[in-house]
């Protein structure tokens, strides 16, 4: 196993507010330690709002946090707060959380978030929901006939400010078209594919093109990228896949995609002229029949390329793949908590800038979980454990400054390690 250089690293995990759970909601900050293959995780601060922070993107380059809060906007009140996405300005030394603004975000449960620094834009896809409304219409018989109307979802372009404040709105692309309804999926009895759903937004590694995870069309659409939005090509992956997360392999280019109702992971080949995309492989993200339906959630790939990691919701794994070759194979995982169903599962995890140190979000444990990385085989190794109510998505950061200062008498429960 490979031993990590002492790095100061900085974690900060969303949460959501699940039952009233004390704790649970907004969003905890982990000062990260890094001891051998011992990983330390102590909790420094918390911030209450967001109440359902599903998914957070940090800018090195303003010092910001830019977190959702991933809930359907009561349209007759509102008596709880809307859909949107907030601002934090970042204390360099300590990650603590300083609310900058929150602005509303058209399109129920804003579900992830990309940025483009160089432009100084923030792009976020909403999910929508699996809810309709019936319409009861007149056809041109006279006859009377229903209609079933369903939730937008969107992606939705944002300007940032100088001070890292989130700014008006510069473009917003409302998804259209649907899947098979109804489908095999348990998914909303069926109808998971009643209307498009954006799940993900990835920036590719050129800049120029924003990608797409179409779950409920099964597709992937790609952008050019600006403040306005321009399709520039669609990528039809097959009935039933239901792509949901993407990322980018940082030595050759590829994307691999997560297709969450077929269960398998793909690997598709980007032109980074024309944004065109071209499936090239795919393989199932389990080990064998589970025995109960099988989502795949979260994809990251090591910093050093080849290596990629997937988190299985019914499995209750997080797996690893090494695409060598022309030839993508599953090499090994580690369990999870079980889940509730897919959607109360683990759902996120991110690698060190080092890729020596994996943390996960395992919410039905209440944890964040750390394990340390053999970065030539990929295996995982169970490093450390934090509590954490609800944790629902995590992420890592270098800040400029941070160091790990001693535990004081009024700091928060350390980690127990496993």
């Amino acid at each position: 196993m490979s031993t990590p250089t002492n790095k100061a690293l900085t974690a900060f995990v969303g949460s959501y507010s699940g039952a009233g759970e004390p704790g649970a909601g907004g969003i905890t900050v982990l000062a990260v330690e890094l001891d051998g293959d011992t990983v330390g995780l102590r909790r420094t601060s918390r911030v209450e709002q967001p109440a359902e922070a599903g998914y957070l993107a940090y800018s090195a380059a303003r010092g910001t946090l830019y977190a959702v809060d991933e809930r359907k906007t009561d349209g007759r009140g509102p008596v709880d707060p809307p859909a949107s996405v907030h601002a934090f300005t970042v204390d360099p030394a300590d990650g603590t959380l300083c609310p900058l603004n929150t602005v509303a975000s058209p399109g129920p449960f804003p579900t992830y978030l990309a940025l483009d620094e160089p432009r100084g834009l923030l792009i976020s896809a909403n999910h929508g929901s699996f809810e309709h409304v019936e319409k009861v219409e007149r056809d041109p018989d006279g006859a009377w006939t229903s209609r079933y109307v369903y939730d937008d979802s969107t992606v939705v372009v944002y300007r940032l400010e100088e001070d890292g404040s989130l700014g008006a709105i510069t473009d917003l692309h409302v998804m259209d078209g649907h899947g098979l309804d109804p489908n095999t999926s348990l998914q909303a009895g069926g109808h998971a594919q009643s209307s498009a759903h954006a799940h993900s937004v990835v920036v590719d590694p050129s800049g120029r093109f924003l990608l797409v995870g179409d779950k409920g069309a099964d597709r992937v659409l790609v952008f050019r990228l600006g403040a306005s939005l321009e399709l520039a090509y669609i990528l039809q992956t097959g009935a039933e896949t239901g792509p949901r997360h993407l990322a980018f392999d940082p030595v050759d280019g590829l994307v691999f995609a997560t297709f969450e109702l077929s269960s398998e992971l793909a690997v598709l080949e980007f032109d980074q002229a024309s944004g065109e995309l071209r499936l090239v492989a795919t393989c199932s993200t389990v080990a064998g029949p589970v025995g109960r339906t099988n989502e795949p959630a979260d994809v990251r790939i090591h910093p050093a390329g080849g290596l990629v990691y997937v988190n299985n919701r019914g499995e209750d794994t997080l797996a690893w793949f090494r695409w060598s070759n022309g030839t993508l194979q599953r090499l090994g995982s580690v369990p999870l908590a079980p889940s509730i169903h897919p959607g109360l599962a683990a759902r996120s995890f991110a690698l060190d800038p080092s890729g020596r140190t994996l943390l996960l979000a395992d919410r039905p444990a209440g944890l964040v979980r750390a394990y340390s990385v053999d970065t030539q085989t990929g295996e995982l190794a169970p490093a450390g454990q934090v509590n954490v109510a609800e944790a629902a998505f995590v992420l890592l950061a270098e800040l400029p400054q941070t160091g790990i200062r001693p535990p004081q008498a009024s700091a928060q429960p350390s980690a127990t390690f496993a």
